[in-house]
């Protein structure tokens, strides 16, 4: 479903934080959480660490054995910083009792801890959920802090009145309750569908096309983009099919996935989906040619040494096929893996030749960013303009994308009926 990042501040009221971990897991959300020294006075690492099936960070200088993924997720190749690799991979990030001094800090953008570093290089959805002694929360200051964080777009959530944690104390300053948390978080992941409605279908991973019952021709695509473009139009609210070409990367709930291996069978997929499709990512890297003929077994290494001729066909040209027969409305993008020698121009080229409405380029011969690398860098060329995106990690490559794809389409001649 989505990605949860869970901030726990100081409080006797983060007893409640461990039941909104499970709640959200529980409702099939991935979860990672953050305490502060001070939280683990109230609740240990342990508890969250049991619920969530990952561990708690305190410190920014402690090792993130995960690397900064969620469960299911995979983690990236290198070492990330935690408070930039936690947060870029949330869908959206929760501080949950936030106290009176972390409300203080984030209201002026102070960074001492792996908390308030992670809120301030948050670029998702960010909810303060206060809860103190009700002096605390009405004192002016607090206050103004809140106002503050409000005024920046963070969403505050208005604690409850009741008994307190001070035997006697009643007012407010209570944190809701864990269920009230949760429908917060998934409300927040709500407002952010700019994709609602759409039907997107996705392409991914590479064909592999037989020579005998074990051999075959393939690429070196590992599915890695075509999956971050799934992913990050499902968070915005699409409906999404994923056509997945041998790919063996964890899958997400709420999209479907349809598994092939060759080329035509990537195509019978496509065609089948297509028109009720809205928008298309033809991600996947597809075989140009195929073997001519399968051996039915295993073709035997020949004794004397004699070369083995293979003879290649051309397969379905699937994209090109897909184009010819869309109908009005339906926003098609192609993408091309070039290595060196100009390719923006072979990029136009193909837009052109295939009718379609933007291709996402990138240089594979650039280091780093080829098949199967954790990060990207992409040009995506239009009929009238090349929109560069600088390198970046797939999932940050796939949030521009659809960016510029909301852009195409909000153009009198390819507005998507909602």
């Amino acid at each position: 479903m989505a990605r949860l990042l869970l901030g726990v501040s100081g409080g006797i009221a983060a007893y409640k934080a461990i039941e909104l971990a499970r709640l959200a897991i529980k409702a099939g959300h991935a979860v990672r959480v953050i305490e502060t020294e001070a939280a683990t006075r109230f609740v240990g690492t342990a508890g969250f660490a049991g619920i969530t099936g990952a561990p708690v960070l305190v410190t920014e200088w402690e090792p993130d054995p995960l690397r900064g993924a969620f469960p299911g997720d995979p983690a990236p190749e290198h070492v990330p910083l935690s408070h930039l690799e936690l947060v870029e991979r949330a869908d959206a990030f929760l501080i949950a009792p936030a106290s009176a001094n972390t409300i203080a800090k984030l209201a002026h953008g102070q960074a001492d801890n792996l908390l308030t570093a992670a809120a301030l290089a948050c670029r998702r959805p960010l909810i303060v959920a206060p809860a103190m002694n009700a002096a605390m929360y009405e004192h002016a200051a607090t206050q103004e802090n809140l106002a503050r964080l409000r005024e920046r777009g963070v969403l505050v959530l208005d604690p409850g009145t009741g008994s307190l944690a001070s035997l006697g104390e009643h007012g407010i300053g209570r944190l809701p309750e864990p269920p009230e948390l949760l429908a917060a978080f998934e409300a927040a992941l709500r407002a952010g569908h700019d994709l609602d409605g759409l039907a997107v279908l996705v392409t991914a991973g590479g064909t592999r096309e037989p020579i005998d019952a074990v051999r075959f021709v393939g690429n070196r695509s590992s599915g890695r983009m075509g999956f971050a473009l799934a992913e990050e139009a499902a968070r915005r609210g699409a409906d999404v099919t994923v056509i997945a070409a041998n790919v063996s990367l964890p899958r997400r709930a709420g999209i479907e996935y349809v598994d092939v291996q060759t080329a035509e069978e990537l195509a019978a997929a496509a065609e089948q989906r297509f028109e009720g499709t809205d928008l298309l990512l033809m991600a996947a890297a597809v075989a140009d040619y195929r073997p001519r003929a399968a051996h039915p077994g295993k073709l035997k290494k020949d004794a004397t040494g004699a070369e083995l001729d293979l003879r290649l066909v051309r397969t379905t040209d699937v994209l090109a096929t897909l184009a010819a027969r869309r109908r009005p409305g339906q926003l098609l993008v192609g993408f091309a893996a070039e290595h060196g020698e100009d390719p923006l121009t072979n990029a136009r080229a193909k837009l052109d030749r295939k009718g379609l409405d933007a291709v996402v380029v990138n240089d594979v011969s650039t280091p780093g960013i080829a098949f199967d690398a954790a990060d990207n860098e992409v040009t995506v060329v239009t009929d009238d303009a090349n929109l560069h995106i600088p390198r970046a990690s797939k999932r940050e490559i796939a949030t521009a994308i659809l960016d510029a794809v909301l852009i195409r389409r909000s153009s009198t001649d390819m507005k998507v009926p909602r």
